[in-house]
């Protein structure tokens, strides 16, 4: 009898709960909603749209376009878009976190200086004079200033887009044979 009891009360419990997470909101404070509002998730597209074009311009690469005018206005579909584009710049972040000589930049960082070395004529943990980064990096320099105000990443790939030139490690040239890569 407790048993059969028991069971009653819980089934109706579960009931309730279950229907009292089922029913729509009802105003501003009824609830969870189910999709967020449209204007956040435009400005969450945004924000992911902006970071993957960032490591995409700091790596070199061509950024993914993007058309101005929405083909669905649903939120659906803008929930769809903002997965997608924050599915690109997570892709984008993990390679940027990654360059392809990183040990071997990390190593040459070891001699150089602080990643925020300020002193002029050479800047950053790569010690970059203001030629360079304006040829490698005139992006960063124009958006951030000195290589001294840049992630470490970003001043490894402002390097990696001097070797991929055809520079090599060859500006570093004491710090190269020190690490023996050049």
């Amino acid at each position: 009898m407790r048993k059969a009891a028991f069971a009653l009360v819980s089934t109706a419990v579960l009931a309730a709960v279950f229907a009292g997470a089922l029913a729509k909101p009802r105003g501003a404070t009824a609830g969870l909603r189910l999709y967020p509002d449209a204007a956040v998730v435009v400005k969450q597209i945004n924000v992911y749209r902006t970071a993957t074009w960032h490591w995409q311009r700091v790596m070199g690469m061509h950024t993914t376009p993007a058309t101005q005018k929405a083909l669905d206005p649903s939120i659906q579909y803008r929930v769809w878009v903002r997965d997608l584009w924050r599915s690109r710049a997570a892709k984008m972040q993990r390679l940027a976190l990654n360059p392809p000589h990183k040990s071997e930049w990390l190593c040459i960082h070891r001699f150089e200086g602080s990643w925020s070395d300020s002193g002029a004529p050479y800047y950053g943990g790569l010690q970059m004079d203001i030629t360079f980064q304006r040829h490698y990096g005139g992006y960063l320099l124009v958006r951030k200033g000195t290589a001294d105000h840049w992630t470490p990443a970003e001043q490894m790939w402002v390097a990696e887009r001097a070797f991929r030139a055809g520079r090599g490690f060859w500006p570093w040239p004491n710090t190269a044979r020190f690490c023996g890569i050049v």
